[in-house]
């Protein structure tokens, strides 16, 4: 289509851009765009036609980093198990006296600074680091999942826009991330457990562990407690991405903070960590008697079966035994977790969550 152009904004222009005219030889396709230079009125009047290609300045604007190809799945799940594992490299010490509380009365009666007190005085310090091999296993499979396929999962869920993402599709998303994580990372999250509760001066080995584990159970020894685990990382994924990205919305909605800000994460991830532990501690505490009572004396039947018995024996608050020591876990790693997977998302050049 011409364009209509004033000769006087023309001159004083001295170039203006529009589609070929009919009269003029036509371009060999759509794509082709023309520039008339039409010359001040001090010269002899001429027009200069200049060509250009639009579709390979599109193919140009494409390979700017502003119009990158977004990151594929199997990036964000290795940007997520990259900080879980830096993470877990950190935080697993408190793992260690976590579990230790949660399975033995006398560790429960001498608390977080008892446990370690014992534990470092009766097996050396880098016994706080028992089972830490099994936990970077546990992490790259386990938690790489539930935090890269958490965005995947809202879409699935319909959160495409701001006003159709509720909180509790959020929860869902994440819920369904941590489900298939938690199968993928549970064999490894019960040779973890039992080698941070293995007693004595000698670090147990995570190959010993696995080959005396199926030489007891056979395969079905890597997959005890999956009901409780799975229903752990439901609960606790679900939560934690959930509570995290909406306290992200109120962050900066009440501050003015962009989503990007490390205060933002660092905020949301804190407040995350909190009520994880709230909802995770019952959870967390039947997943750990499952997989670490004895092959030979079968204590409890299943999760419910456990639940049960721990009421009734021990009392309903038996089940948030050791919820300081699980919020001294959650609190750090949620927040260097999220922190640093958030930072490589930028550097990927994806949006913040």
């Amino acid at each position: 289509m011409n364009t209509s152009v004033n000769p006087k904004n023309a001159f004083a222009n001295h170039t203006t851009y529009h589609r070929r005219p009919h009269h003029l030889p036509q371009p060999h396709n759509n794509n082709e765009l023309s520039i008339i230079i039409i010359s001040p009125p001090s010269h002899t009047p001429s027009t200069t036609i200049m060509s250009f290609n639009t579709r390979s300045q599109s193919s140009l604007l494409a390979c700017s980093p502003a119009a990158a190809a977004a990151p594929s799945l199997i990036q964000q799940v290795g940007m997520a198990g990259g900080a879980a594992v830096i993470t877990v490299s950190f935080v697993h010490p408190v793992d260690v006296v976590k579990t230790r509380i949660q399975v033995s009365p006398e560790y429960a009666a001498l608390g977080m600074g008892g446990t370690v007190k014992k534990v470092v005085g009766s097996e050396g310090v880098l016994a706080m680091w028992k089972g830490v091999n099994a936990a970077w296993l546990r992490e790259a499979s386990y938690t790489s999942l539930r935090l890269g396929l958490y965005e995947p999962c809202k879409i699935a869920f319909g959160c495409t826009t701001p006003e159709n993402t509720t909180f509790i599709k959020k929860f869902l998303a994440g819920s369904a991330a941590g489900a298939l994580g938690s199968i993928a990372g549970n064999p490894f999250d019960v040779l973890k457990t039992k080698m941070m509760t293995a007693e004595g001066a000698g670090a147990p080995s995570i190959m010993g562990t696995a080959k005396d584990l199926f030489a007891h159970q056979g395969i079905g020894g890597f997959y005890r407690g999956i009901d409780s685990n799975v229903m752990r990382a439901m609960v606790l994924n679900g939560t934690k991405m959930a509570c995290y990205d909406q306290t992200k919305g109120y962050v900066v909605q009440y501050t003015g903070l962009a989503k990007s800000s490390l205060v933002t994460q660092f905020i949301s991830a804190v407040a995350a960590g909190f009520f994880m532990t709230c909802t995770v501690s019952p959870f967390d505490m039947v997943r750990t008697r499952l997989m670490n009572q004895p092959a030979d004396a079968k204590i409890y039947n299943n999760a419910l079966d456990c639940f049960v018995k721990i009421i009734k024996n021990e009392g309903p608050l038996t089940l948030w035994r050791g919820f300081i020591p699980i919020w001294s876990r959650f609190a750090p790693t949620t927040t260097i977790q999220l922190v640093i997977f958030e930072q490589l998302r930028g550097l990927m050049g994806m949006k913040s969550m």
